[in-house]
């Protein structure tokens, strides 16, 4: 299933995604840093970090949103979609109650704040997986003309005809 938002020929989902869950997942590491070494330095970027994250999970949620709609109904995919994205949701929920929590970057986070953004990468990993598996097993943002000798996506869509079948061409349209 092809995605319906595309950036220069790619989905755009998958574009922008890496962006918030970089940026989640580092902050949660930079949170486990200063746990271990008590350097307010470590949640000041952090703080930074998440609200970046959020911002980008929101944008990343719209794009998500918009293909999950083009799912047909009644398939595994958009039950595994539907969990994704309500799994995402919450990442990005956990981890703006972690920013509000904190108040200041130069402020040492309470506790709370801490425990809502390790949540927020556990979950992380989970929606990461299903999203992996909508892509990579299901095929969801895979275009549909997609195969190994494929033109490039700046190509525009290929012709059915100008697919070649015969297993000795490796030629590369780049």
């Amino acid at each position: 299933m092809e995605s319906k938002v595309k950036l220069l020929g790619h989905p755009a989902h998958q574009i922008v995604v890496a962006f918030p869950m970089g940026l989640l997942a580092t902050a949660a590491l930079f949170d486990a840093v200063y746990v271990a070494r008590g350097d307010a330095m470590w949640s000041g970027v952090a703080f930074f970090m998440i609200g970046a994250g959020v911002v980008g999970g929101v944008i990343a949620a719209i794009f998500g949103l918009i293909d999950y709609i083009a799912i047909p109904s009644g398939t595994r995919a958009k039950r595994v979609a539907r969990f994704h994205g309500l799994t995402s949701l919450t990442v990005i929920i956990l981890f703006a109650v972690s920013w509000q929590l904190r108040a200041a970057p130069s402020l040492v986070p309470p506790p709370i704040a801490l425990l809502f953004s390790f949540s927020g990468a556990a979950l992380l990993g989970l929606a990461g997986w299903l999203g992996g598996e909508l892509l990579n097993r299901m095929g969801v943002g895979v275009d549909d003309g997609a195969h190994l000798d494929a033109r490039n996506s700046l190509s525009g869509p290929a012709s059915p005809t100008s697919r070649d079948v015969s297993h000795g061409s490796h030629a590369s349209n780049t």
